[in-house]
């Protein structure tokens, strides 16, 4: 028994040992290499953590970076400042004029109602928007 065994010096130094020991220390060599084998893993498991943290920030920069180069691009071809006869971009430049405008309907929406007044009780009254109109 673990908790209850006494391991004096000389069980340590020649004298045979029984079954149970034996079976004892089998398991303690079990056990340790049960732990041995999950502390790998868990530094395995911690050092793809940390990659996988800086791939993310790295993809993150990485998609910033696209994404300031289309806004500078997208103002140079609106501006004329550059030109590019392909039909994708032509397609793609009114996409995001559409979008900026659909952005601008929303954003006077939002700000009409947060101006909204309410009827005698307290209830907002309906706000009419410019997609009601």
């Amino acid at each position: 028994m673990i908790g209850t065994m006494v391991y004096n010096e000389k069980a340590y130094w020649g004298i045979p040992m029984t079954n149970n020991r034996l079976n004892e220390n089998k398991w303690k060599e079990k056990f340790q290499e049960l732990i041995t084998v999950c502390q790998d893993e868990i530094r395995k498991t911690t050092a793809i953590g940390k990659k996988m943290i800086s791939a993310s920030k790295t993809n993150t920069n990485l998609h910033e970076a696209y994404e300031a180069l289309g806004h500078m691009v997208a103002n140079a071809l609106k501006t004329n400042e550059l030109q590019w006869d392909n039909p994708k971009v032509k397609e793609l430049l009114k996409a995001i004029n559409r979008y900026e405008t659909e952005l601008n309907v929303l954003e006077t929406d939002v700000s009409q109602i947060k101006v909204a007044t309410t009827d005698e009780k307290g209830h907002p009254q309906s706000v009419k928007t410019d997609k009601d109109q």
